[in-house]
């Protein structure tokens, strides 16, 4: 790690974007827009529209020498803003970030201890090169395939085994496609993974979640269901679409009308402690069931959600970032893709990308969020980094 003399005033990183259709030219292009001395880290958002493998080598023979991971979106978010079919990343000098990275593989046969025992190595080995290494000066980053439907155990197993370090972390997509999503690790894009970045810098950080709805008075009870596809078949004992259709205001000839921009526009909350946590609807299926994004299971009682403003709720949030650390410098962003639609359907895209370029955020549009060892749906999740040197 960098001594106190050499510690410049703000962390070095370099974000940039390409939307050039060609693979290669795409990746070149981004590689030259975030080419920095001396880097340590690259983090890759990139669109399925895509050769995903000639985007790999391609940023492979740009950075021979560097740690490059990523994930494959729903979205990108890069200096401009909001971003679709594009390749968005960012580039950290080595002195600025220490870390630790590594993946978990296959999740389809993931156990909670081994997922628990990887992150504590992946800890440990950070703290073997990083003397007072302690869950204040850390924060860790993961990256999960988004298809796979084992966010939940995967989050809480990293984050126990992680023992009081922060994180945050997203779901990758492809589009709205649902077929195949990937994460970018060793040289190439792999499904049926999760990554998990464990890392300290010198400077201020902080992780931090928004979510613009509020619980109404409206309760839908999950009567039947299949937890492990994450099924809803009925609500209430009526079919799931009609009954969720009913709650928000749709007849129950009109059920084509469940398309993703009504489920953006009203999802349904859950009580865990003290506190309302989303549960978007991925799809209404053909048998009138409803797919979600996160867990479920019979017996969980949901309250249709009401949005507040977006805007305000997310400038907020950033502004929130800024009092405590200063204006940030970077915000790795996981925003889900239910947000992205909704500031579509609702004309407020720009002003949200705005917003969120103005405070430096990289990321992406995920297919879920995880924060401190839970999977939530429609949320923006981030680190963000400031400047100055951490008290």
């Amino acid at each position: 790690m960098a001594t106190d003399k050499a510690l410049p005033d703000a962390p070095r990183v370099m974000a940039g974007s390409s939307c050039l259709t060609d693979p290669e030219a795409a990746a070149r292009e981004l590689a030259k827009a975030i080419d920095q001395p001396d880097i340590g880290l690259v983090i890759v958002f990139a669109a399925t529209t895509f050769a995903l493998d000639q985007v790999a080598a391609q940023l492979s023979a740009s950075f021979p020498s560097t740690t490059v991971i990523g994930c494959t979106t729903a979205g990108e978010i890069g200096p401009a803003g909001y971003y679709d079919d594009s390749l968005s990343a960012v580039s950290i000098h080595r002195d600025d970030l220490i870390f630790e990275v590594g993946i978990t593989e296959p999740l389809s046969g993931f156990e909670f201890r081994s997922g628990q025992k990887f992150a504590h190595d992946l800890k440990e080995r950070l703290r073997e090169r990083v003397p007072g290494l302690a869950p204040e000066n850390t924060f860790a980053f993961m990256l999960i395939d988004g298809l796979c439907v084992r966010e939940e155990a995967v989050a809480r197993a990293f984050y126990d085994g992680l023992g009081g370090v922060a994180l945050i972390g997203g779901s990758a997509g492809d589009g709205l496609a649902f077929t195949k999503t990937s994460v970018l690790f060793g040289g190439r894009f792999v499904s049926d993974v999760a990554l998990l970045l464990v890392a300290t810098t010198p400077f201020p950080f902080m992780i931090f979640k928004t979510q613009h709805f509020v619980s109404s008075d409206e309760r839908l009870v999950v009567t039947g269901a299949i937890p492990e596809q994450r099924v809803v078949t009925e609500i209430n004992g009526c079919p799931a679409a009609e009954e969720y259709a009913r709650a928000v205001g749709i007849e129950a000839n009109e059920l084509d009308r469940l398309d993703p921009m009504i489920f953006a526009a009203y999802p349904v909350t859950v009580r865990i402690g003290n506190a309302e946590f989303v549960r978007s609807i991925q799809k209404m299926n053909a048998d009138g069931s409803l797919t979600f994004y996160c867990a479920i299971d019979e017996g969980i009682v949901f309250k249709v959600a009401k949005g507040v403003d977006m805007i305000d709720n997310l400038a907020a949030a950033l502004d929130n970032v800024t009092q405590r650390i200063g204006p940030p410098s970077l915000i790795l962003g996981c925003d889900c893709i239910l947000r992205h639609l909704e500031s579509k359907q609702r004309g407020i895209r720009e002003r949200i990308g705005a917003l969120l370029a103005g405070c430096n955020v990289v990321g992406f549009s995920t297919y879920g969020e995880q924060y401190c060892g839970m999977h939530i749906n429609q949320t923006f999740t981030g680190v963000a980094i400031g400047k100055g040197r951490r008290s």
